[in-house]
């Protein structure tokens, strides 16, 4: 059995929502003496994403971290996303605090998921204020991150903030 093999394994298992599954084919490779590589460990987080399981996909990120392979955007990315759907909006900020402390440059997708962890923990405050972040580094608002902003002042009943923002939406294009 090679990292072909489990890779494709871990995927199935990610893509039918069983992240058990591939937290169980992780374990396997150590066993079989198997070398993670970065698709295994992506591909292994994202699982943990979809199966809301932050903590587990902190976990392999924690073990990736100490690995030969470090942490990329694609991993942090979905960490950080499974951070969005477990509601940890801090967890996700604090990810996105050690990737910019690395080498690892943060993009719109890993900027969605932070202001979406924000907004559906109804923290409009700090969805807003993410966006002097993502100035400081020359990450680009796209149509999501700003609706996803939207959403947060209209959860946390601040339409003129909302406005505000479509304002600034406007104003960016």
């Amino acid at each position: 059995v090679d990292i072909v093999t489990f890779n494709v394994a871990i995927s199935a298992c990610e893509k039918g929502g069983a992240w058990e599954k591939a937290l169980h084919f992780v374990c396997l490779m150590a066993e079989y003496a198997v070398q993670l590589d970065s698709i295994t460990f992506g591909t292994a987080i994202s699982a943990c994403a979809r199966g809301r399981e932050w903590e587990s996909a902190l976990q392999l990120l924690s073990v990736m971290a100490r690995s030969k392979v470090g942490p990329d955007s694609i991993t942090f990315s979905a960490a950080i996303s499974a951070c969005e759907k477990g509601g940890m909006w801090e967890k996700a900020m604090q990810l996105y605090s050690v990737m910019s402390q690395g080498k690892v440059e943060p993009n719109e997708i890993i900027c969605s998921a932070i202001v979406s962890a924000c907004e559906q923990s109804g923290e409009w405050e700090q969805a807003l204020q993410f966006f002097d972040v993502m100035d400081r580094s020359k990450v680009k608002a796209d149509t999501i991150i700003f609706s996803a902003a939207i959403s947060a002042c209209e959860k946390g009943d601040k339409w003129a903030k909302a406005l505000q923002c479509l304002s600034v939406m406007e104003q960016r294009r």
